[in-house]
């Protein structure tokens, strides 16, 4: 499924969240290009792993948007979606914000915390985007293994608002300046949990029959048998009286190492699963592979100058 075929998406962001939201964009069949500093992406020397995963496929154009801001210009004029990250006010200031270009581009600010509030200006990264919208209070000071913010309020929520902006365009013939919020969206993931807990903790340790557990070969296993059958189904298999007495289920988990408790569980309506590494996920889930070599910097500027001065 390609619905994004023939648009031209520009990518003036940095870093993780950005590149992560133009790579689905990617992945839907739009034509990406990075707009890079002279410097590059720091992305690139920090982790050119990350760098190259993420931004396969993509066109890199270089532009010192300080010393020539019309390059720039011309080239997100063209655009169909704009994806900045600058702190509110920096992408107007060198001339390439939502007001400098045709009211056709769909136009994404991807920000830590609004475009406006007291905490608009503030620097942060992931952990405290988490931390100021709630999400990290029953775990600290454990670190999420994931950028939650980055990658969920932030990319993937971006992903979602443009591309519900371009089905109003279809409608309206209008583009859209979105503004998202990574702490406001990480908030909003637990926001109904202001309503109320059924249980303390709930996902956090609190209910036996909701934790993960250590085998005999220290591995883990996740139990998440909420519902009645599924933990009657997991006493049975278990030879416990239930699974409601933490001390007992993790006595009985410790006893067997993860694959002989794997294949016991197989084919069983129990809701038990193994703490997978990485590698092994990805011999299971892994997606495709990208899609080709990441761009060198700058290695379609050239180009890009040669089309945006034809069209002048």
């Amino acid at each position: 499924m390609r619905p994004l075929e023939g648009m031209l998406v520009v990518d003036l962001t940095r870093y993780l969240p950005g590149p992560f939201a133009t790579r689905e964009l990617l992945r839907y069949g739009a034509r990406v290009v990075r707009l890079e500093s002279p410097e590059g992406d720091p992305l690139r020397d920090i982790a050119p792993e990350w760098d190259a995963s993420l931004n396969a496929g993509k066109e890199s154009v270089v532009c010192d948007l300080k010393a020539d801001p019309r390059f720039g210009r011309a080239l997100c004029s063209r655009a169909d979606v704009v994806l900045e990250g600058f702190r509110p006010g920096v992408a107007e200031r060198l001339g390439i914000g939502a007001s400098a270009l045709p009211d056709t581009v769909v136009y994404c600010s991807l920000t830590g915390f609004g475009a406006e509030g007291r905490h608009a200006a503030r620097a942060g990264h992931d952990l405290n985007y988490l931390g100021y919208a709630g999400l990290l209070a029953d775990t600290a000071p454990a670190l999420p293994p994931v950028q939650i913010a980055d990658l969920g309020s932030g990319a993937l929520a971006a992903v979602a608002e443009i591309l519900a902006a371009l089905l109003e365009r279809q409608r309206t013939g209008r583009g859209a300046h979105l503004v998202v919020s990574m702490t406001h969206g990480a908030h909003r993931f637990a926001a109904h949990r202001l309503a109320g807990e059924p249980r303390p903790r709930l996902l956090t340790g609190g209910l036996p029959r909701y934790r993960i557990y250590e085998t005999a070969d220290g591995r883990y296993l996740t139990v998440a048998a909420l519902e009645p059958k599924f933990a009657a189904r997991l006493a049975e298999l278990l030879e416990l009286p239930g699974i409601d007495d933490g001390d007992a289920l993790a006595a009985r988990i410790r006893s067997k190492p993860l694959a002989r408790w794997l294949e016991l569980f197989d084919g069983e309506d129990v809701a038990v699963g193994p703490v997978a590494t990485l590698e092994e996920a990805a011999g299971v889930f892994g997606s495709e592979p990208p899609p080709g070599p990441p761009p060198a910097l700058g290695e379609h500027t050239e180009a890009w100058r040669a089309e945006l001065g034809r069209a002048d």
